[in-house]
């Protein structure tokens, strides 16, 4: 899915990308989409086009069109350059299904994790999808060095890590204030879509009889079993906000001690929630599962790296935090220099950028590009 329908990480990169007014590319979209069209198959976000179809159905957490391929075929055509967003398994069956000789990359972002029963069915499709792209970027070094499906085809892998433009994420005062006079200061803070990968059970485990506070922003399936633990844990010191938006974020963002992120599972990649802490020069609070999360957060530097599914060392980093806040200011401190060295926005579009012209090189002049882009859905 695509914005307005779906707010995560992907899409927020797929945006940043999108929006970035790269010289002589003019970006567009293609996507599912299950809201009503009322008969507009393409419709505007933030001055970008985007190409919708309808999802009919979802199979193994992936959203399946009847009347995608027309589509998708018409618009892969009118571009120079297709860039696909890994993995959403419906794109390898579009793209051979259209018949798709448009040059290709494709941006890896996890691996499949949670239907790895379905694995033996899908791999042969996926490594050949993969073996068709001229490039396929890695988000992280960390991810390529520990993706068994990256490492098989390395020789064609490159790294561009995510970054977020912090132009477009400022937080107002009055803002600030209302949730100042709410909230208070110097909680620890989660944001992202409440998901089974998440770790926020481990969280509440964590906050079971701690003097520090937690705040929950964000929605999704797992929501209600975990209100219900921490109503069974008496977590009086545990606030769920529901989804909010970016405005509000900001200043949560502004007030909060650190940003904690526990996922415990692989199906988190990279963790953009971190980025965004370390923009506002927060500490970061991470698990260590062999992801981009901890090439974001290096233990000691930035915040601290926990064993997964471990709230006894969650519950005692978070205590530290919470204890010495001189600590934490330091902390954040390094998060935002390392941010501003490695993450902006402006430093992965330039780096899109040259790939871009890299692979057109030859072909197609760079004034007359057009990149598609697909979401993973």
């Amino acid at each position: 899915m695509y914005y307005p329908d779906s707010y995560g990480g992907i899409e927020q990169v797929i945006r940043q990308l999108a929006q970035s007014r790269l010289d002589g590319v003019k970006h567009g979209v293609f996507t599912l989409s299950k809201q009503g069209f009322d008969d507009r198959r393409c419709i505007e976000v933030d001055g970008v086009p985007v190409t919708r179809a309808r999802a009919h159905f979802s199979l193994a957490s992936t959203s399946v069109s009847f009347s995608a391929l027309a589509a998708f075929r018409n618009a892969a055509a009118q571009a120079d350059l297709v860039h696909y967003h890994f993995p959403w398994p419906f794109a390898d069956v579009l793209h051979f299904a259209a018949g798709v000789r448009t040059p290709s990359i494709l941006t890896y972002h996890s691996d499949i994790v949670r239907q790895r029963l379905l694995m033996p069915l899908y791999a042969p499709l996926m490594h050949r999808f993969l073996a068709r792209m001229r490039v396929i970027v890695a988000t992280s070094p960390n991810y390529l060095e520990t993706s068994d499906v990256l490492k098989r085809h390395r020789d064609r892998v490159q790294t561009i890590p995510i970054g977020l433009d912090p132009a477009q994420c400022t937080s107002d005062e009055e803002r600030v204030a209302c949730w100042r006079e709410r909230l208070g200061s110097g909680f620890f803070l989660f944001i992202g879509a409440i998901r089974y990968y998440k770790g926020l059970h481990i969280l509440m485990e964590a906050a079971r009889n701690a003097a520090f506070r937690v705040v929950i922003l964000g929605a999704g399936p797992q929501e209600r079993a975990l209100k219900k633990q921490a109503g069974e844990l008496g977590l009086c010191n545990v606030t769920f906000l529901g989804a909010l938006p970016d405005a509000d974020k900001y200043a949560l963002l502004e007030l909060c001690r650190g940003v904690v992120f526990p996922s415990h599972l692989r199906s988190e990649a990279f963790g953009v929630t971190l980025l965004e802490g370390a923009m506002f020069g927060r500490p970061l609070v991470s698990s260590e599962i062999g992801t981009g999360s901890s090439y974001v957060n290096i233990d000691g530097l930035t915040g601290y790296v926990v064993p997964p599914s471990d709230p006894d060392a969650l519950r005692a980093v978070l205590h530290r935090l919470h204890a010495d806040p001189a600590l934490a200011a330091a902390l954040g401190r390094n998060a935002h220099a390392r941010f501003v060295e490695r993450f902006q926005a402006s430093t992965m579009r330039g780096r899109y950028q040259q790939l871009y012209e890299s692979v057109l090189e030859g072909g197609i002049a760079l004034d007359a590009a057009h990149h598609l882009a697909l979401p993973r859905v």
